[in-house]
């Protein structure tokens, strides 16, 4: 037994060490947080925060998470109001949201959970899918689907000041997304759109916030290192 143990710790030690084997970038099971330092923000910006939180307050904010995850997504929020400047939509409405980002194969193939603010309280599942585009430019605002739920509630009308918890799971098509541990969303994205291949991340429209991220473990074998930070790839 003690051999055994000694194997296992040089075999841990060789495989932190080899190039091909980056050192593992989360624990092994539950929640675990998102610092800055692995979200690649491709438009607008994020900062850290007191408290190791981080805020945003820029018009449009896209990020993605930089290394493997599982398709499940917590983010602890403060709402502080709406941004001092703001951007219309592509196809230009003008609407306050934050929320998710599943699957993010590419800025034009991807699964999006959306709590929307202004002009109506809301949660919104889209799939955006164009199968045969991958940059923002080739696609710009078009390929969007709302996901009809099998099951939905309200979500609060947000005031400037207040705290929620909005987290989104995923089991292969099925979708679930909770306010403050209830449930608001649950339903079929589809096969198609749950065979995309990409991370988690977020984006918001035109509000500031105070936040914090966590991400679920992958589950099962994966290739254990950090995706490349691929910038100007905005949705």
């Amino acid at each position: 037994m003690r051999n055994l143990g000694r194997a296992v710790l040089i075999y841990g030690w060789v495989a932190l060490t080899l190039p091909g084997f980056a050192s593992a970038p989360f624990p092994v099971g539950g929640w675990f947080p998102i610092p800055r330092s692995r979200l690649c923000v491709t438009e607008g910006t994020i900062e850290d925060a007191a408290g190791d939180r981080l805020t945003v307050n820029a018009p449009k904010m896209r990020a993605y998470v930089n290394a493997w995850t599982s398709q499940s997504m917590q983010v602890r929020f403060t709402y502080l109001g709406p941004t001092k400047t703001e951007s219309a939509l592509g196809a230009g409405q003008m609407r306050r949201q934050f929320g998710l980002k599943l699957h993010a194969q590419d800025p034009c193939n991807l699964v999006y959970a959306m709590w929307r603010i202004d002009p109506e309280s809301k949660l919104v599942v889209s799939v955006k899918r164009n199968p045969s585009q991958h940059t923002s430019a080739e696609c710009t605002n078009h390929g969007y689907t709302n996901i009809k739920p099998q099951k939905a509630s309200a979500v609060p009308h947000l005031q400037s000041g207040e705290s929620h918890t909005l987290r989104a799971e995923m089991k292969k098509q099925e979708l679930r997304v909770f306010v403050d541990a209830r449930e608001v969303w649950q339903g079929d994205i589809g096969a198609d759109a749950a065979r995309l291949e990409g991370p988690l991340g977020i984006r918001s429209d035109n509000v500031s916030l105070e936040f914090d991220l966590r991400a679920g473990e992958y589950e099962g074998p994966h290739p254990n290192y950090v995706k490349a930070c691929k910038s100007g790839d905005s949705d």
